[in-house]
């Protein structure tokens, strides 16, 4: 088989956060999940990978460092505050416009669409041992996305976060 369609019931599709700011540690570094979201990866002759995600599924998973741990009201209104301030409750999506081989894995690159704007990405996915997995760097402001801050900014979101992969491919 060389096309394989992916979920939330194959793997995980996450983002990793961190705090930023002056008084960054009382803030917290997130993973939150993706719950809904689906992947085509076409591996034949000519290689693909869509991607289509609903904004609305990110869940905060967990929060590490801080002055408190995050319990479940902290973990809804960041959901909320996602929604309504950052993605804005726009759609994502990723096109690829080409896989190559590069080391041990593949080389992609396409356009990511954020927030209504689409940007060209290029990230690194390995295809190995029945599985898929990978990481991209996403710039927030690239998309136009301003990220999350309190305490008239000396709390923040680092502008970076890190999308991961980790799926088994059906069989």
């Amino acid at each position: 088989m060389s096309t394989y369609t992916l979920g939330p019931d194959d793997g995980t599709l996450s983002v990793h956060t961190a705090r930023a700011g002056t008084v960054a540690k009382a803030g917290h570094d997130l993973l939150i999940v993706v719950t809904a979201w689906s992947a085509t990866l076409d591996l034949g002759d000519e290689p693909s990978l869509a991607v289509d995600a609903d904004s609305t599924s990110l869940r905060v998973r967990e929060g590490t460092g801080g002055m408190m741990a995050l319990d479940d009201g902290d973990k809804a209104n960041i959901a909320k505050t996602i929604d309504d301030e950052v993605l804005l409750r726009r759609d994502i999506s990723f096109r690829s416009a080409s896989l190559e081989p590069e080391g041990d894995g593949l080389r992609v690159t396409g356009d990511l669409t954020l927030a209504g704007r689409t940007q060209p990405l290029t990230f690194e996915l390995a295809v190995a041992g029945g599985r898929v997995t990978g990481s991209a760097l996403v710039r927030q402001t690239e998309w136009g996305m301003k990220p999350f801050s309190a305490l008239f900014g000396a709390l923040k979101v680092a502008d970076e976060v890190r999308v991961e992969v980790d799926a088994a491919l059906p069989g």
